[in-house]
């Protein structure tokens, strides 16, 4: 259990970088496929749902950018009541396909109508949100003693692939700054970005100091269900279809010089506070 530091460096996630434009531009690119990103996309691990559903008061939870309900399957499998809020009706409709109750809204503008919850939870969704205006509205609708945990799935192939992967984007996107996507461990940006999640929880007030929580995992991929990944990734329709080709056909090569299959180690970062009492 680690608290994290005040004032903590400006990066976040890397679907969060760019202008306003382009982040809603990327935001609304998730949607273009929904079947696709419930199908490709991971889960989260089950010891971190139950550790966050062991730490609230009670078990009615509110999944903030839901999606398509990837991880409000896991906190009712846990036993828990899930409201999804979610700013796209084509994620919310793949979501309630899956049995997830879902309104359509950003969370900073979202009527609650009165409700309140023992948990507010976010999956790999939080740097859509402002990070001061998101906690308090959070604050806002916890009973005392209820939970904020915002989390992400920080993935790292092995180091061999780690480099072939890097080469690949270096070549298809050479004048992007996502050319250097994986020239570092993913989890030390998104450890970044969590500590200015932390930092919009303590602005916003009601809460106890944030902790973060993490949780390694791994999941085996073929050549194809990472290929079916990859155009889920943040950014990724934005890109000329040509570069898009480009980046499917260097991943896939390096997966097939790999044996045709790799094991994909995941850190999943949770950053988390308690509502006060008062």
């Amino acid at each position: 259990m680690t608290t994290l530091p005040p004032e903590s460096p400006p990066p976040g996630p890397p679907a969060s970088a760019g202008a306003p434009h382009l982040q809603r531009q990327v935001a609304e690119g998730f949607g273009a496929d929904p079947g696709r990103y419930d199908r490709a996309r991971p889960t989260y691990p089950a010891d971190l749902v139950e550790r966050i559903v062991a730490a609230s008061p009670g078990r009615d939870v509110a999944d903030v950018g839901c999606g398509t309900g990837i991880s409000s399957r896991l906190f009712r499998a846990a036993g828990c009541r899930v409201l999804g809020i979610d700013p796209d009706p084509r994620m919310a409709e793949q979501a309630r396909k899956g049995g997830t109750e879902v309104e359509v809204a950003k969370f900073e503008d979202w009527d609650p109508a009165g409700r309140s919850f023992d948990a507010v939870v976010a999956a790999q969704s939080w740097h859509w949100v402002d990070l001061t205006a998101g906690a308090a509205k959070a604050a806002a609708v916890l009973r005392p003693g209820g939970r904020l945990a915002v989390f992400w799935n920080a993935f790292d192939p092995p180091r061999e692939l780690r480099e072939a992967f890097g080469a690949v984007y270096r070549r298809a996107l050479p004048d992007s700054p996502l050319r250097g996507l994986w020239s570092r461990p993913p989890v030390e940006t998104y450890r970044a970005g969590g500590a200015r999640a932390a930092d919009g929880m303590r602005q916003a007030g009601g809460f106890g100091e944030p902790e973060e929580w993490l949780a390694d995992w791994a999941r085996p991929y073929t050549r194809d269900e990472w290929l079916d990944f990859v155009p889920t990734m943040g950014g990724f329709r934005q890109f000329p279809a040509g570069v898009r080709e480009q980046i499917l056909d260097g991943l896939g090569a390096a997966v097939d010089a790999a044996g045709g299959a790799f094991t994909m180690g995941y850190t999943t970062l949770a950053v988390t506070a308690a509502r006060l009492a008062s």
